[in-house]
């Protein structure tokens, strides 16, 4: 097994230590995750490994991006076992740092996240993507990485971060990685483990519905309006509690009447009380 990751718990070290390791030549990827790491975030580490030379996780559970009464207190915190994990790649440097580090005493600056965040999950989560987009753009500040990896699964996030990083002139490449499924086609995720055994069951009707949506994309013509209802219908009869069922332009993130051209579909739905969210590429038969 290889050595365990090199940890900072001071960002300015961290970022010192970066700087470093470019200025001899290093290209160095980031990989920013709240922790309770999974395959999902160890398929971005294997990701960043392919092409950069130095490897930093971040592991932080950002509080600005829960809403009052969501999950933050309970958001599972696993730091030891997330570098067991990481133990399999090398070199991997570990940022893990307390809350007054990345938002000193008084901190009050707010990055207001781009147009695209309002919409979908910004209906339902009005404040998160500000959150993301501040500790994102603190995180590319304390570690100037050459591209930073993040995964599909969270789809309009990963837009999110590109609008951002182009409006802001950030100098940093973002690299979007494949969604990372159990064997039955689950959308591996660290809220998954709220799940009971019954409601995992329960939550297997959301990739379900993904793929026969794909299946009829891929089949020919489609009626949107009727295949989006169609898709709300049998969540509500498997047992979830659908918010969102779209299928929209994957820049944009508005949603198309016709489809012409390659489309994602984006579904959010709660499963007891845990929510989860899932989405997949499609392309119609002429494209």
């Amino acid at each position: 097994m290889s050595p365990t990751p090199r940890v900072f718990h001071d960002p300015i070290q961290l970022r010192t230590a970066i700087r470093q390791a470019q200025a001899e030549g290093q290209r160095v990827g980031l990989v920013p995750t709240m922790g309770a790491l999974h395959e999902g975030h160890l398929s971005l580490v294997a990701e960043s490994q392919k092409s950069c030379d130095l490897t930093v996780v971040t592991i932080f559970v950002n509080p600005t991006q829960f809403a009052p009464g969501e999950d933050f207190e309970k958001y599972p915190r696993t730091l030891d076992t997330d570098l067991e994990l990481l133990s399999r790649f090398d070199p991997v440097w570990v940022l893990a740092p307390e809350v007054a580090a990345m938002y000193p005493p008084g901190s009050t600056s707010v990055v207001q996240a781009p147009e695209i965040a309002r919409q979908l999950e910004g209906e339902f989560r009005p404040t998160h993507f500000d959150g993301v987009a501040t500790i994102v753009l603190k995180l590319f500040q304390v570690a100037p990485a050459d591209a930073a990896y993040f995964g599909q699964k969270d789809f309009q996030q990963v837009r999110v971060i590109e609008e951002m990083v182009r409006d802001l002139l950030v100098p940093i490449e973002i690299v979007r990685c494949p969604i990372v499924r159990e064997e039955d086609g689950l959308a591996i995720s660290s809220r998954n483990r709220y799940l009971s055994a019954a409601e995992r069951q329960i939550a297997l009707s959301i990739s379900q519905t993904l793929k026969a949506a794909q299946a009829q994309i891929e089949a020919g013509p489609v009626d949107v309006h009727a295949l989006c209802s169609e898709m709300l219908a049998h969540l509500k009869a498997s047992g979830t509690a659908p918010e969102y069922v779209t299928i929209a332009d994957p820049q944009t993130l508005k949603s198309v009447e016709t489809i012409t051209a390659e489309v994602v579909i984006l579904v959010a739905a709660k499963v007891g009380a845990t929510r989860l969210i899932d989405n997949m590429l499609v392309s119609p038969p002429s494209s």
